[in-house]
């Protein structure tokens, strides 16, 4: 099982989990953890390979996909027994929390998009299959700074490109691989995505400076009636780092909302 950490204010409050994206973990949550569990119960959880999910548990699975490491986020909740829960994603983790929603959305309450990975421009494409290309050939960390100063490229967005980086530093080079190879094949299932209302009452909170992934989600927020977007003006990518008392207050105030 997944490693995994709760907050339990009162059992009669609703659960919040939270999902960090690919080369993070759980510990990226550390600004929003003191807010969110005056108002909810908080469920942090280390995906494979990430944090505290390491070997022996990450040699399970050869190869994997997106719904494979829901199934597994799933199997924290049945084992801690949450039925339902607002789920709040960053980058990556987006793509984890919609795919479990869309197949199970009678666990789902809400979901706080931030940082969404909806859809790889054009400069996005072109990386990822430079990537896939070298994966073999250049230490992973080279790659994973480079990618990191492509998404996060300012100033203001050093602490949480830092803070990325850190955690990467963690991982395997064959587990990077694994996730990498998972991302370069993401294009079909984010477009379906797309072109598919979920249906669930759900928040983007995307960075004004996030060039390569906000002009998606503003589309993506014009034809889907359930979605709502909010941006925060001068913030890159990782949201919730970057912003985190912006971020905390749109998020508290949507899951209320929808409680």
């Amino acid at each position: 099982m997944l490693s995994y950490s709760t907050h339990i204010s009162d059992p009669d409050l609703p659960w919040v989990t939270f999902v960090h994206g690919a080369g993070g973990s759980s510990t990226i949550w550390y600004k929003q953890l003191r807010a969110f569990r005056k108002h909810f119960n908080v469920l942090l959880v280390d995906l494979r390979g990430h944090g505290r999910s390491k070997a022996p548990f990450y040699e399970k699975l050869k190869t994997y996909n997106f719904s494979t490491i829901g199934d597994e986020v799933l199997e924290v909740l049945d084992y801690i027994k949450i039925k339902r829960t607002h789920w709040i994603g960053i980058s990556l983790g987006t793509i984890i929390i919609r795919d479990i929603t869309d197949r199970y959305p009678e666990r789902t309450i809400s979901m706080i998009m931030g940082g969404a990975v909806m859809k790889l421009n054009k400069r996005g494409q072109v990386l990822m299959r430079a990537g896939a290309t070298l994966k073999s050939v250049l230490p992973y960390m080279i790659l994973y700074r480079f990618f990191a100063w492509i998404i996060m490229p300012r100033k203001t967005h050093r602490e949480a490109r830092n803070l990325f980086i850190k955690e990467a530093r963690k991982l395997y080079q064959r587990e990077f691989k694994r996730w990498f190879t998972l991302v370069a094949q993401v294009n079909p299932l984010l477009r379906y995505f797309r072109f598919k209302d979920s249906n669930v009452p759900t928040l983007y909170i995307m960075g004004s400076e996030d060039h390569m992934f906000l002009p998606s989600i503003r589309k993506i927020v014009s034809s889907h009636q359930s979605a709502l977007l909010h941006v925060i003006e001068n913030c890159g990518h990782v949201v919730n780092v970057e912003q985190s008392d912006h971020f905390n207050e749109a998020a508290i105030k949507f899951l209320k909302q929808h409680s």
